[in-house]
């Protein structure tokens, strides 16, 4: 039988085909098994369960795991409608944060954590008056958090408006709560002002000390929630240069 020799080229050319496609999705599924391996994991949403398995040192190294997450461009993946659905009827949050309203230091952000996972309280200058103090009252020995962290950050403009004697409508009562830190820190004769940026940082890591020992002070219900060990509360500055949250 007379073979046609456009039949031959035929049949090499779709088997050659063939051999390169097959090629091809063997190596598009090694490619998408590399790229599940090295995917993030999936965050897990806080519920009741979760939140009575977390102890006050297990919350505070969470937040420390997730900023570390945040720096290193590592962050869980979440599907926050899922989220939504699943917080629908209750929240069981493991932390919860006294921060800035400062634009660049979002508490659930830096510290990777998605919808019912800390309660967030944010104030010019993280500060504790009686609501913020009610609102903590609330997370740790209504709603069971663990943790309550106390976070400053670099650059602050409500401790500069301090450091400067600001004078401006509702703010000028804000930063009145700041003055005690102005106040606590001694030297810089030179220059206690916005100017001397060391100035500044030491204002702005004494108000954080002055918050933590304020909370203990004016709360005795978290203090006793503190002192029986139900819930820590601790102090960290976050830096605005690099994403960076250091504990004290």
């Amino acid at each position: 039988m007379k073979t046609n020799t456009l039949d031959i080229d035929r049949r090499y050319f779709m088997k050659r085909a063939g051999g390169s496609l097959i090629a091809a999705a063997a190596g598009s599924g090694l490619a998408l098994s590399a790229m599940r391996a090295h995917a993030a994991p999936s965050a897990v949403t806080q519920t009741k369960q979760t939140q009575g398995a977390t102890t006050p040192q297990k919350a505070q190294q969470m937040l420390k795991d997730g900023n570390s997450r945040f720096v290193q461009g590592k962050m869980h993946q979440r599907n926050l409608m899922q989220q939504v659905k699943d917080t629908g009827a209750g929240q069981f949050p493991f932390a919860a944060i006294v921060g800035c309203i400062d634009s660049r230091a979002s508490n659930e952000l830096i510290f990777d954590q998605g919808i019912g996972d800390i309660f967030s309280a944010r104030i010019a200058g993280n500060f504790v008056n009686d609501d913020i103090l009610g609102s903590l009252e609330f997370a740790c020995a209504a709603a069971g958090a663990k943790l309550i962290l106390v976070l400053g950050h670099t650059e602050c403009g409500a401790v500069k408006g301090a450091c400067d004697d600001v004078v401006l409508g509702n703010l000028t009562q804000t930063l009145a709560n700041i003055k005690p830190a102005v106040a606590a820190v001694p030297g810089y004769d030179s220059d206690r002002s916005s100017k001397n940026d060391k100035f500044v940082q030491a204002v702005t890591d004494k108000n954080v000390v002055l918050t933590v020992e304020r909370i203990r002070k004016r709360s005795p219900i978290l203090r006793g929630m503190v002192d029986k060990g139900q819930i820590g509360l601790a102090g960290a500055m976050y830096d605005v240069h690099n994403g960076s949250v250091a504990f004290m």
